[in-house]
C-alpha cells in the first residue's frame, strides 16, 4: 500500500483505496499497538499504548499542510509513538516505531523539547554527570543502537563554559537512540518482541530523561 500511495500520492486516489487503507494499515496498526501495550507496562506503567485511529499512538497519515511544500497531502510511511503519560505531543519523552518501504526504525527518547524541558535536562546533566555518562555509555546502548544521538549547536548553550567536561552532550538540542531494521520485519511475528527488546535496552536513557523532567518512570 505505501508502494502504491508513493506513486498516486493524492486525495482522489487514496478515497478510492480507502478501504484498502484500513486493510492493510489502520488495522494492522491497531493491532500493533495493543500487542505492544500488552508488554510495554513491564517496562514502564507510566507509557501510553493506545489503540485509537485519531489521537491514539499511530500518527496520522496525513500530513500537516504547512510542511508539505511539495502538495502530497500524505505521508508514505506508518508512525507509532507510544508517549509519556504526562506527554500530549511528540517533544515528551517516548518510544517510537517508523515503518516504511526501504528500511524500519525503532527509537526511543526525546526529540526537540521545547526550551523549558530542553533546560531541565541540561541542568539534570550538569548536577548528575557521573549518572548522565552512565547512561550515555552503557553497554545495551551502545551495542544496539550505536550511542545517544542529537543534532547539537554550534556553541555551548547559554550558561554553560565551552571547556564543560560534557559541552558535547550539553549542546544536544535532542537525545534520543535509533536502531535500523529491514523493511521484512513489518511483516515478521518477531516485530513486537524486537520492538519491546529495543525499547528494553533503551532504559537507561529514557530513566534519566524521566527523572531530569521530574516525571515518573
Amino acid at each position: 500500500f505505501l508502494r502504491a500511495l508513493a506513486t498516486n500520492n493524492n486525495r482522489e486516489w487514496f478515497q478510492a483505496n480507502r478501504q484498502r487503507y484500513r486493510e492493510a494499515i489502520l488495522e494492522p496498526g491497531m493491532a500493533f499497538i495493543e500487542a505492544i501495550g500488552a508488554q510495554l507496562h513491564e517496562i514502564s506503567p507510566h507509557f501510553r499504548a493506545i489503540a485509537k485511529s485519531n489521537g491514539g499512538s499511530m500518527f496520522r497519515i496525513h500530513r500537516d499542510a504547512r510542511y508539505a511544500r511539495d502538495g502530497r497531502p500524505y505521508k508514505e510511511n506508518i508512525g507509532f509513538h507510544f508517549r509519556h503519560e504526562l506527554g500530549r505531543d511528540a517533544h515528551a519523552p517516548g518510544y517510537y516505531v517508523h515503518i516504511e518501504p526501504k528500511l524500519i526504525l525503532i527509537g526511543c527518547g526525546i526529540w526537540r523539547p521545547p526550551s523549558p524541558a530542553l533546560g531541565k535536562i541540561r541542568a539534570f546533566i550538569d548536577d548528575n554527570p557521573n549518572a548522565w555518562k552512565r547512561a550515555r555509555d552503557d553497554s545495551a546502548i551502545r551495542k544496539r543502537f550505536g550511542g545517544i544521538e542529537g543534532e547539537r549547536l554550534k556553541r555551548p548553550p547559554r550558561g554553560y563554559a565551552a571547556d564543560h567536561p560534557l559541552i558535547e552532550d550539553l549542546k544536544q538540542k535532542s537525545f534520543y537512540v535509533m536502531q535500523e531494521h529491514r523493511p521484512g520485519l513489518a511483516n515478521s511475528p518477531d516485530l513486537v518482541d524486537e520492538t519491546i527488546a529495543a525499547f528494553g535496552d533503551a532504559d537507561p536513557l529514557m530513566r534519566y530523561l524521566c527523572m531530569a523532567l521530574g516525571a515518573e518512570f
